[in-house]
């Protein structure tokens, strides 16, 4: 099966899976699941039509299940959860940690939480509490209990016969943490000094007594940013009376990665990083109408504000067939800036030392750029209708629009980080409203002004 699972995101894949689902071909199927990770069977199950994954849900290994459900989107996952009884859903997340339980539970029905709850040992349960006690974009959801600490009062002899007795680590260790009797983080102890010291030597001798950490509330924005610029495979989690909670390691950092890219792209139309892309077709419809809407209601509102300039339309037609270039212009060069200053607000490189200079920039580029296409659109426009005041108040507007379209690409994502609004989901549409609205006003104005 090595074919299949080098092709495990495939188009062919997928035409195979459902193919042998039309045919109840059982073995294809049990076979296909049987060779292909959890990650890749979360892709290939959302890559399914909503209605067919239930009937796929009994061919993937019962080991594999609990991972598949967390690997999934949010809706999918609520979706399929759905479909299931109580009985399969609470075997399929019998293995999970308390951190990737969390990620199931978090927002599912009433009736599927309390099945899984009831199912839980006590101190499972206790570790699901803690984990849904943290914001949900915290670090502390990405926690993971399985580190392996140590104490700074032995020898590094002792480490290494401890570590033998264990057997195996978990994935990403570079280091062990060192705590007091009371599980106060200390530092830690790099595997590559336990490996090159003298055996001899104490643990405290060779350990880190500066070893980063972070808090559980730390945003999973703020987290991502810091894995990248320090190059780690994994963090130490402390909480505020220095107690050692555990550890975020690379893998959970990848999926987060995924997530924020997904987040970026899909949020420039209103849409979620967890939107299915085959859900039923009611429920996608309800999840895009929002947005939809308000982008209505601005429309009116542009529509609106031309309204307010029909007698001037009326006289000259040239208005009319020039006027959506001012617009079209100033949504660009406004979705420009919006596009960086978002992407410098998720990435931590925009704070309020630095604020200030970006926006002189951002106004100057914008400056700049409307003089240059004021000239243009103005040599143009008088070519065309031959008219040097219908040139000279496209060229006006233009240039008030551009420094507009800037100023609010820059002001509209600031405004809503600090309002607690994602600029990322709704900047693109307050821009758009602020560009067309100016845009139109600014340039039929000016017409009624000089035209009439």
């Amino acid at each position: 099966m090595t074919e299949i699972a080098e092709t495990a995101s495939s188009p062919d894949l997928i035409s195979d899976v459902l193919i042998a689902l039309d045919e109840h071909d059982n073995e294809t199927l049990r076979s296909i699941f049987t060779d292909i990770s959890a990650k890749e069977t979360a892709n290939l199950l959302e890559s399914i039509p909503d209605s067919r994954r239930s009937r796929l849900w009994k061919f993937i290994p019962e080991d594999r299940n609990g991972d598949v459900l967390v690997e999934l989107g949010q809706v999918a996952r609520v979706s399929l959860i759905n479909n299931l009884d109580n009985e399969q859903l609470v075997e399929a997340v019998s293995n999970l940690e308390a951190n990737d339980l969390a990620e199931v539970v978090d927002r599912l029905p009433g009736e599927s939480n309390d099945a899984i709850r009831r199912s839980l040992e006590n101190d499972v349960l206790e570790g699901l509490d803690a984990a849904l006690a943290y914001p949900e974009a915290s670090a502390g959801r990405l926690l993971d209990t399985q580190s392996v600490a140590i104490r700074a009062d032995i020898t590094l002899e002792t480490v290494l016969r401890y570590l033998q007795r264990r057997a195996a680590i978990p994935e990403h260790t570079v280091a062990l943490m060192v705590v007091d009797r009371d599980n106060r983080f200390k530092g830690e102890l790099l595997l590559s000094e336990l490996l090159t010291r003298n055996p001899s030597c104490s643990v405290d001798e060779a350990m880190n007594h500066n070893a980063f950490s972070i808090a559980p509330e730390l945003p999973q924005t703020e987290l991502v940013n810091i894995f990248r610029e320090r190059d780690l495979v994994s963090v130490p989690v402390v909480s505020e009376e220095g107690i050692l909670l555990g550890r975020i390691a690379l893998d959970d950092m990848v999926d987060l990665l995924d997530e924020s890219a997904e987040h970026q792209f899909l949020g420039a139309v209103g849409l979620d990083e967890d939107e299915d892309l085959f859900s039923p077709i009611l429920p996608s419809t309800k999840r895009r109408l929002f947005w939809l809407g308000i982008n209505l209601c601005t429309a009116f509102l542009a529509a609106w504000v031309i309204g307010l300039f029909s007698a001037v339309l009326d006289k000259v037609v040239a208005l009319a067939v020039l006027m959506p270039i001012v617009a079209s212009m100033g949504g660009i060069a406004g979705g420009q800036t919006l596009t960086l200053i978002i992407r410098g607000l998720a990435t931590g490189k925009i704070s309020s030392a630095n604020a200030r200079w970006l926006a002189y920039k951002e106004i100057a580029i914008s400056v700049i750029s409307g003089f240059t296409w004021a000239v243009v659109v103005g040599i143009v426009s008088y070519l065309w209708f031959e008219n040097i005041r219908i040139s000279l108040v496209l060229a006006i507007s233009m240039i008030v629009n551009l420094l507009v379209a800037s100023i609010s690409g820059f002001g509209i994502p600031m405004l809503m980080k600090r309002m607690g609004i994602d600029p990322a989901l709704a900047g693109g549409v307050v821009l758009t409203t602020a560009t067309d609205v100016v845009g139109f006003i600014s340039f039929l104005g000016l017409a009624t002004l000089f035209l009439t």
